[in-house]
């Protein structure tokens, strides 16, 4: 008998006959002998059109209310798989949040969870019972509901599957496991069989939209076994898995790429200590996520120019907050464009293999990309291109590792 969290995103349970269908995959997992817990997210799109009320109320609303109104889709869902199970003849019974508890902190709209009292789910897992837990839920320090972000559904699964000591937790979804990369880009994209954590981390936050960053993390951080699989179909899924796990690892595993990308560049800074600073601090202080940072030689000595990369949806933001302090850092020009790519190669085993880099710069050179900043860690390589090649680097970095399919 195994212990097994499944979780269930919005497509999977989009109306009432998916829903029967969820259950009836849970059913087998029962029949089967196994101890199982349920997480939901809220029908597909409801989460959406609760976000598009709270702003219609007040664009600057109280994020303790946006939290009690977006967290009801998953009370519904839940409630509903719940009563789908009991008339097949399976025990089962809703859980939110609040009456677990999940205890996160109390950062609104963007919780973390801080600990989760498994006592009663424990007992009644033991007793033969399904425990459907709605996802994205949480109960702050003051006993006010929380949610976990968006995608926050994956984080409660892993975090409930590290809190009950799970075997495996399986995330249901409309693709039926992890991709070298985007199938819609390159038709000969490979399913992977099993990935590691760190390159599943990469590939979540370099664009792949399969697993959300911090549940790969937490899952990373208690070795919480994942499966990702299709809800609609019996296929094989991918393993997250740690590296120990996996006998033969590939050089490159997968390409990822991201169009959530803009690019700012300030002409002749001071080339001297502090100015970096002076240039992020307020960029931090925002709340403004950088990601890609380039200095070029400073020819004289006196002035460098600073290139940086930011999410698109805080770009506008990016430049307030840049030109408000110009003062400050004291840039001759401000460049900015959003028509940006980062494209992205990730495998464990670059740790090993020397050229990885070399064949990239290579590969896109010989079809005419210019490679405006390159990022690097020990398992991934980043390069910000213009958007329009985005499909031809993708498509040619796949052929060029070798990860098109026979």
């Amino acid at each position: 008998m195994a212990r097994i969290v499944m979780k269930f995103g919005g497509t999977s349970v989009a109306d009432i006959e998916k829903i029967k269908n969820v259950a009836r995959r849970v059913k087998s997992e029962v029949d089967a002998g196994n101890q199982v817990a349920v997480v939901v997210s809220a029908m597909s799109g409801k989460t959406n059109e609760l976000v598009g009320w709270a702003d219609a109320i007040s664009p600057l609303y109280d994020a303790r209310e946006y939290d009690v109104i977006v967290s009801s889709g998953e009370q519904v869902t839940v409630g509903l798989l719940a009563m789908a199970l009991q008339s097949m003849d399976v025990p089962a019974r809703s859980w939110l949040g609040w009456q677990i508890p999940i205890k996160t902190d109390g950062a609104h709209a963007k919780a973390r969870i801080k600990e989760i009292d498994t006592t009663e789910l424990d007992k009644r897992l033991d007793g033969g019972e399904v425990v459907c837990v709605a996802g994205f839920q949480g109960i702050a320090p003051d006993n006010r509901i929380t949610t976990l972000g968006r995608g926050g559904s994956d984080t409660s699964a892993v975090a409930l599957a590290a809190a009950l000591r799970a075997d495996r937790c399986d995330i249901y979804t409309d693709v039926d496991g992890v991709y070298t990369t985007d199938p819609r880009i390159v038709p000969k994209a490979r399913k992977i069989e099993k990935i590691t954590y760190e390159e599943m981390l990469e590939l979540a936050s370099l664009g792949a939209k399969v697993l959300q960053t911090r549940s790969v993390e937490m899952a990373m951080n208690h070795r919480v076994r994942v499966q990702v699989r299709s809800t609609f179909s019996d296929a094989e899924g991918t393993l997250v898995v740690d590296e120990d796990e996996i006998v033969e690892q590939e050089v490159v595993s997968g390409i990822a790429y991201s169009r959530d990308e803009a690019k700012i560049t300030l002409v002749k800074v001071a080339d001297k200590p502090g100015t970096a600073a002076t240039i992020f601090g307020p960029l931090a202080e925002a709340n403004i996520n950088v990601d890609m940072i380039v200095q070029n030689i400073s020819e004289n000595g006196n002035s460098t120019d600073m290139t940086f990369t930011v999410p698109r949806g805080e770009f506008q933001r990016a430049l307030q907050v840049i030109e408000g302090n110009r003062e400050k850092i004291n840039y001759q020009e401000l460049l900015s464009t959003s028509d940006v790519t980062k494209v992205s190669i990730i495998g464990v085993g670059m740790r090993s293999h020397v050229g990885v880099a070399r064949k990239m710069f290579e590969t896109l050179s010989e079809k005419g990309i210019n490679i405006q900043v390159i990022s690097t860690s020990e398992i991934k390589v980043s390069v910000l291109i213009a958007e329009e090649y985005t499909e031809l680097a993708v498509r040619a970095l796949h052929t060029a590792y070798g990860l098109d399919a026979e």
